[in-house]
């Protein structure tokens, strides 16, 4: 079944993904948008972030943290973004307990993003 486009910003909003705000960053092409966002299924930094905090590595853990934050911000998967916002903040500051209370929140938001792109994914294909 394929989504018509209010289906498809719902799908994205349940997500935690702002299509608006994710068309005005890339001037209305959703093409170029969902290309690029489809590419978040291979970002490996959600992985490094977790075997960094397993390991209590807290300057690796902050480098993927960090650079997890981009990706999302960049591609408006807000609640992810505020989640490893949230993280960087803990970890700039080496509190590896505040970033492990953080983390099961951050997850859930990363897993609600992966299952959302993966749908969008099997549509396309």
């Amino acid at each position: 079944m394929t989504l018509d486009h209010t289906d498809r910003t719902e799908l994205l909003r349940e997500g935690g993904i702002d299509h608006r705000e994710a068309m005005e960053r890339f001037c209305g092409n959703e093409a170029l948008y969902e290309r690029l966002a489809l590419k978040f299924l291979d970002d490996p930094h959600f992985a490094e972030l977790e075997q960094a905090l397993s390991d209590k590595d807290a300057q690796t853990a902050y480098r993927a943290a960090h650079s997890l934050k981009g990706v999302a911000g960049n591609l408006s998967l807000r609640r992810l973004y505020d989640q490893s916002c949230r993280l960087c903040d803990a970890l700039r500051a080496s509190d590896l307990d505040a970033a492990e209370r953080i983390l099961p929140d951050a997850r859930t938001a990363y897993s609600a993003v992966i299952r959302t792109l993966g749908r969008l994914k099997d549509e396309r294909a």
